[in-house]
């Protein structure tokens, strides 16, 4: 049994074919100029849905670089002006052994306390930085506020305790910016456990010292009082030590002898008293409390001005300048402490570049394998498609030829 095709099926089924063949070339050719294996998401799905997702988390990535760029830049303007701090409070710390010097005299100290002012100037313009942004540095959050605006104790801080942070990787967030409060304003007074001073009412020519911790297991946190009795002749100096802070006071230490440099211990801590107290002279031993590098300047500048006559007046000014030398110490190691935060953050920001760029490349291999052309693969389908289109067009071409026509005589 024969089946009979018509000239219009074969012509509709040459052109289909034709059509097809040519929409698989074209679609070879486009593979070969965008180097794409997969052209649409129904060429393989699996590999497109993938492909979005790695695309996805390598924009992610880029971001992440690009919040990383912008913390090492705010840390870095945060570094460089902790760093001018730093040499600002060196100086001060320069001027204080400096005032130290027993043959200066009134005016000496005055041109001292005149070049103190400028460098409280210079120290408060630094901690009101701009962060280039229109902003400032050091404000926290309140980032348009002026940190500190000086006043007669020093310094007054204005913005906030926030720290601007970034996301610098899929998991850290890292703070980009310090508080003005926790640079300039959070140190310790003395020697960062308890603080010593001469009463304002003293005559004599006693110098304490900053004294230090020798037990913190006996450390109480209260107040005391050094209180230095001169009786007799030829004349005995005493002590007492009354802690003020129980209820009554009590005396820890009652009437011992007095040896000038000699260690004077209770409560957990030592310090010394050098020079000769008169009768009726106190010193305080108090917990150290929180105080502003301004206001410490500012004192100083108050001690170099105040007279500084006979031993009493000498005896003043040595303890002045004995809490000055500590408290500036103490605020330099604050710097130092924050400086060395700022930098184990930068350093991090570089470890994650690192991480960065590996991540980068490892999405760049994935985004290769799933989306890529075999292009040796590729160059020998597109030429087989050729062959076959061409074979197909020359068929097509005898087939459409063939007529009854052409046996008629």
């Amino acid at each position: 049994m024969s089946i009979r095709i018509s000239t219009s099926a074969i012509y509709e089924a040459g052109t289909g074919q034709l059509n097809t063949l040519q929409s698989q070339i074209a679609k070879t050719q486009m593979q070969l100029s965008t180097n794409k294996r997969n052209l649409t998401a129904a060429d393989d799905p699996i590999a497109a849905a993938r492909a979005l997702e790695v695309t996805q988390s390598q924009s992610m990535n880029t971001q992440f670089a690009t919040n990383r760029s912008n913390a090492n830049a705010s840390l870095s303007l945060v570094d460089k002006t902790l760093q001018d701090v730093t040499g600002q409070i060196q100086d001060i710390q320069t001027l204080i052994v400096t005032a130290g010097n027993g043959g200066y005299d009134a005016s000496n100290r005055e041109a001292l306390a005149t070049e103190l002012e400028g460098r409280l100037t210079d120290l408060i313009g630094l901690a009101n930085t701009s962060d280039g942004t229109g902003g400032y540095l050091f404000s926290g959050y309140a980032a348009t506020t002026q940190p500190f605006s000086k006043t007669t104790t020093g310094a007054a801080y204005q913005g906030d305790q926030g720290q601007r942070t970034l996301q610098v990787g899929s998991s850290r967030k890292m703070a980009i910016s310090e508080t003005g409060s926790a640079i300039f304003e959070a140190i310790p007074t003395g020697n960062g456990k308890f603080t010593t001073a001469a009463a304002s009412t003293n005559t004599g020519a006693g110098i304490v010292s900053p004294g230090a911790v020798v037990d913190s297991s006996q450390l109480t946190g209260h107040d005391y009082a050094l209180k230095f009795s001169v009786t007799g002749t030829p004349a005995v100096t005493t002590y007492t030590v009354t802690d003020n802070t129980a209820s009554p006071p009590v005396d820890v230490l009652a009437n011992q002898p007095y040896t000038e440099g000699a260690s004077i211990s209770f409560g957990g801590m030592s310090m010394d008293v050098k020079g000769a107290p008169a009768d009726g002279d106190s010193f305080s031993v108090k917990p150290s409390q929180k105080q502003s590098v301004f206001t410490t300047i500012t004192d100083l500048i108050k001690t170099l001005r105040a007279p500084a006559n006979g031993s009493e007046g000498k005896a003043a000014l040595a303890n002045g300048l004995n809490t000055a030398s500590s408290n500036m110490k103490n605020a330099l190691d604050n710097v130092l402490t924050v400086q060395a935060s700022v930098g184990s953050r930068m350093k991090e920001l570089d470890n994650l570049d690192s991480t960065g760029d590996d991540l980068n490349i490892q999405y760049q291999t994935t985004l290769g394998n799933l989306q890529d052309l075999d292009m040796v693969k590729a160059i020998s389908l597109f030429a087989q498609q050729q062959q076959t289109l061409q074979a197909a067009q020359m068929s097509f071409k005898t087939m459409s030829g063939l007529s009854l026509f052409n046996y008629i005589s």
